[in-house]
């Protein structure tokens, strides 16, 4: 683990100062047919429910209609997507706040520009679970401790949520033995019996459950009912040479958040666009919530969980500077 946390660090610190010399802001620029110059904006997503309202906005013509030629591009997680958006592979890239948190923390020049995703705050139905197969003996979260469990990357909001729920728990948080794993390669990892447990996201989760296996934990809501989980974010470069578009786009995906809320079904429809769901799963899967807003009282429950953790190298966040 900790040569994994050493090799992030030169990755990000050498991804950080290569952006230095490239062109963040240099997105693709051109002319529609009615004369109106249109700017291509990539973004680095990860393929998962949270982003339905990404796809949906650009369906009803939220960024179309203000200049923005919107591609996403997918990625494993957020983690990935940081060294993208920093290189100018991606204007703007979907994250898991806490790796934006550590990416901070080693000096990575990024700020989160607009909410993404939150938790239902439903223990019972929230849109990732520890999930373990049907015949486990494992039966709570303090049985992780000793195990393996599955996350998409390490050093996220997967872990750090999942560590949460053990200690809530009565158990031992630093026994736990993460390991990394796509979400669509975790149910079949699961029934093989490769991991004990797998912190599974949707639409992952309900095929899972689908192929029998159990919830144990809901790290997001247990860890906190109104959690932010994940935001969209730029380089400080392109926040400052390129102010218009960073508010063009906020707007957008803003727009975009609060139409999702209010029209769940078509945002669970988006989900087949990209995403290889149909059918019971695609009916049976829980959606997360859109707020447009952060909630700052459970970032700051997640920066203060990462101290507990050890992962922030013993610096501090500075969430006002990130989310504001």
């Amino acid at each position: 683990m900790q040569r994994r946390v050493l090799g992030l660090a030169i990755a990000v610190v050498t991804v950080a100062a290569a952006a230095g010399c490239g062109s963040s802001s240099g997105a693709g620029g051109s002319s529609s047919s009615d004369g109106e110059k249109t700017t291509q904006v990539k973004v680095g997503i990860i393929p998962i429910v949270d982003v339905a309202p990404l796809y949906l906005g650009q369906k009803k013509g939220f960024f179309s209609s203000r200049g923005i030629d919107l591609k996403m591009e997918t990625a494993q997680g957020g983690a990935a997507i940081i060294p993208g958006v920093l290189s100018g592979q991606f204007q703007f890239g979907f994250s898991n706040v806490t790796s934006l948190m550590i990416a901070q923390t080693k000096g990575v020049p990024i700020k989160s520009v607009v909410n993404g995703t939150a938790s239902t705050g439903d223990t019972g139905k929230d849109i990732s679970g520890v999930a373990v197969k049907k015949d486990s003996p494992i039966k709570s979260a303090k049985e992780l401790a000793g195990k393996t469990v599955a996350v998409n990357t390490l050093q996220n909001i997967g872990d750090t949520t999942v560590r949460e729920v053990v200690r809530k728990d009565g158990g031992d948080p630093s026994k736990v033995k993460f390991v990394e794993m796509p979400f669509d390669q975790m149910p079949a990892a699961l029934d093989g019996g490769q991991v004990d447990a797998a912190w599974v996201g949707e639409p992952a989760l309900t095929i899972a459950k689908g192929q029998g296996a159990r919830v144990v934990a809901s790290p997001f809501a247990e860890t906190d009912p109104n959690l932010t989980i994940a935001t969209y974010f730029a380089s400080t470069k392109l926040t400052q040479e390129n102010p218009d578009l960073v508010k063009k786009f906020t707007e957008a995906v803003t727009e975009s958040l609060k139409y999702a809320s209010e029209h769940p079904d078509e945002a669970r429809q988006t989900l087949t666009t990209y995403t290889k769901i149909d059918g019971e799963v695609l009916k049976n899967l829980t959606l997360p919530t859109w707020p447009a807003e952060y909630d700052m009282a459970s970032l700051e429950k997640l920066a203060s969980l990462g101290e507990q953790d050890g992962i922030f190298g013993g610096k501090k966040p500075d969430l006002d500077a990130l989310f504001s």
